[in-house]
């Protein structure tokens, strides 16, 4: 299950939310491709996934920090084109997590 959060104006914001069956609540650090992104786990040690979501539900694949790194930083690359506002929300949740 998918958790969006929206600003008080009606903006979807970068922030979503997806329950693991066994590492609990991930939060999304970056998308990756058309139906996959990359999350973390929230509470737990630092565990990175590709997700997939499908019409069954989510394929989870463990990824090492280094290639999580690696998705997120082409992201804002990505998000430097799309405008400042959403580079700097990017820009926040990649600092957040890998720094």
């Amino acid at each position: 299950m998918t958790f969006n959060s929206s600003s008080p104006e009606g903006h979807v914001s970068a922030e979503r939310y997806l329950n693991h069956p066994t590492f609990g609540m991930l939060y999304r650090v970056a998308p990756v491709a058309e139906g996959r992104d990359l999350y973390a786990t929230l509470y737990a040690q630092r565990i990175f996934f590709l997700v997939t979501l499908q019409s069954r539900g989510a394929s989870f694949e463990v990824i090492p920090l280094m290639d999580a790194r690696h998705f997120a930083e082409q992201n804002l690359a990505r998000s430097r084109r799309s405008g400042p506002e959403e580079h700097k929300r990017w820009r926040e949740l990649f600092d957040q997590t890998f720094l």
